[in-house]
């Protein structure tokens, strides 16, 4: 398996799926290209909707589609859905219409765009809307999974993609499940716990196996599923070790941080939660540059867990 970017992985699985499921349509804002919706255009041009520049439309043309019994993807820049927070409210979440919200370009891994383009604060957004469920898959298996788990799916789903192309960490016949943490390491002695989502879950997995070298024992868990959240393996992890520490292209400010926190704290648990995300805006770069220098890449993430006491 090689290295691809999840947006890349849902565009070939929504086509394949809309083969046998007459139902699936696709809408887009003018990002076609970007959102790899292209292989579905093609195939389905009756049930490929062209909104144009607006987002706000678009999300209230696939409400409505919803209403009327089709299954409607709605894709963009997960900034530009995350800016459409009121519509996604009363169009989307409120009503609890069946709408699958597609962000990609997640995170400061979009590289050389910048920070307009940048999804950073999406899931702090939309976890505060109630009905939504929040999927971030790490890999294309895992997005292929999680695309045809959200078509099954009666409700509201945001499924939040890269941009840039990931390494695989999962073999054939993984099996998704949104209600399960997928702990990818976990090793008997290991003291510290790493919560990792997305584009970064890789990096992840890798320094805890450089650091296993060293005789430093690392738990890894892929978290997938942000909203909601598996506060049971969340709380199971806690019990365990002294330190959590989430790791995640976000904002540290409501993304998966902040719901491990919560989860941690309202549990009455003492372990200590430490937070590896953006804290400010982002900048232009390649993605390597980028994560290197906000601390999010293989060799930061390994320093920092080093300098932690085990």
């Amino acid at each position: 398996m090689h290295p691809k970017s999840t947006r890349v992985s849902f565009g070939e699985t929504i086509a394949k799926i809309a083969e046998t499921n007459p139902q699936v349509v696709v809408l887009d804002a003018d990002l076609g290209k970007s959102t790899m919706t292209g292989e579905f255009a093609k195939k389905f041009p009756d049930r490929y909707f062209e909104i144009g520049i607006a987002e706000q439309n678009m999300i209230g043309t696939a409400a409505g589609l919803a209403m009327g019994g089709k299954i409607p993807f709605a894709t963009s820049f997960a900034c530009f859905l995350a800016g459409r927070f009121e519509t996604i409210r009363m169009s989307v979440s409120y009503p609890h219409t069946n709408v699958k919200l597609v962000g990609t370009h997640a995170g400061v891994a979009i590289g050389e765009d910048g920070y307009s383009q940048m999804g950073l604060e999406d899931i702090a957004v939309l976890r505060s809307l109630p009905n939504l469920t929040i999927l971030q898959p790490a890999d294309d298996l895992e997005t292929a999974a999680a695309t045809e788990w959200a078509v099954q799916h009666s409700g509201a789903v945001y499924l939040r993609l890269t941009r840039q192309k990931v390494n695989p960490i999962h073999t054939e016949g993984y099996r998704f499940s949104p209600t399960q943490a997928d702990i990818l390491r976990d090793p008997k002695e290991s003291r510290i716990a790493v919560l990792a989502t997305g584009g970064v879950v890789y990096n992840s997995l890798k320094a805890s196996e450089e650091l296993e070298k060293e005789g430093i024992l690392v738990t890894v868990a892929n978290i997938h599923t942000i909203k909601p959240l598996d506060e049971e393996s969340v709380r199971s992890l806690a019990k365990k070790r002294h330190t959590l520490v989430t790791i995640e292209d976000h904002n540290v400010i409501g993304g998966l941080g902040s719901a491990v926190s919560e989860v941690v704290a309202s549990s009455g648990i003492s372990t200590r939660v430490i937070r590896l995300g953006m804290k400010g805006f982002g900048q232009s770069g390649s993605p390597e540059e980028l994560y290197e220098k906000f601390g999010l890449s293989a060799g930061k993430i390994k320093e920092f867990l080093r300098s932690l006491p085990h």
